[in-house]
């Protein structure tokens, strides 16, 4: 076969991943070649397409270009794009997360929001990526290349290094705003927490807290006791501030 050009658009925060080569790209195929291998090799991580037009036309991943081709590459908020609703590729609720093991700040904040994310420091690519696949978790990551395991369906690359801008990221990425239950998750082990009665929890509690706290909740996991005391108050402005920052009113 005789080798012919492909020229690839990538429109909106797409040209992120591009860096100074700009939003237009050419690439010499000599060979059939899946559109997302195409999209793939100029570094950008097929879970953040939305959308593919191939010479005007939607396509999927799978989509093999075989000719010279022009391929528009649309991200998930992409604007003025109304058409081709049934084409998307992405999905924006999806309520379960797998991190890896360099976003410990991240997953600590999702799940003060009572966000479930598994997480584990010592998770090797491959068992993230399971993960992801197995569970129908989003994985979330820095790393563009774990993104581009053919078995991760639904993930996202933060672009922030900030964990609290980043945890604003999830939240917009995934239409999380609505789905939030706060103090509801174990800071510690992602299960849900329970109500406790004080007669039930009175032996784990060190002697100022049995005299000045009455309401408990137990994580149904691991077993971790919370209640409301000094470390609460600087959470919930933790929370304020994720939130002041998620509806746009200010980023610092």
């Amino acid at each position: 076969m005789s080798p012919f050009p492909v020229r690839l658009t990538f429109h909106g925060n797409l040209a992120f991943f591009l860096g100074s080569k700009g939003s237009t790209l050419e690439r010499q195929l000599s060979e059939k070649t899946s559109v997302k291998d195409v999209i793939e090799a100029c570094g950008v991580p097929h879970t953040e397409v939305d959308l593919i037009l191939v010479n005007g036309q939607p396509a999927d991943f799978a989509f093999v270009i075989g000719r010279e081709s022009a391929v528009d590459v649309y991200p998930v908020e992409a604007q003025g794009i109304t058409s081709f609703a049934e084409n998307r590729l992405q999905v924006r609720d999806i309520r379960k997360f797998v991190a890896d093991g360099h976003l410990g700040k991240l997953v600590r904040d999702l799940r003060l929001l009572g966000i479930d994310v598994v997480y584990d420091s010592a998770s090797e690519d491959r068992q993230l990526a399971s993960i992801s696949s197995n569970e129908n978790r989003a994985l979330l990551t820095r790393d563009r290349r774990l993104l581009m395991h053919a078995i991760v369906r639904h993930g996202y690359y933060l672009r922030s290094q900030d964990p609290l801008q980043q945890t604003v990221e999830v939240l917009r990425r995934f239409n999380l705003a609505d789905a939030l239950v706060l103090f509801s998750r174990c800071l510690r082990c992602n299960a849900p927490l329970k109500l406790a009665e004080k007669g039930n929890v009175i032996n784990q509690l060190k002697p100022l807290t049995k005299i000045h706290y009455d309401q408990f909740r137990r994580c149904s996991g691991c077993g971790q006791i919370y209640w409301s005391g000094s470390h609460f108050e600087r959470l919930q402005k933790r929370i304020e501030t994720i939130r002041y920052r998620l509806t746009g009113e200010g980023t610092n």
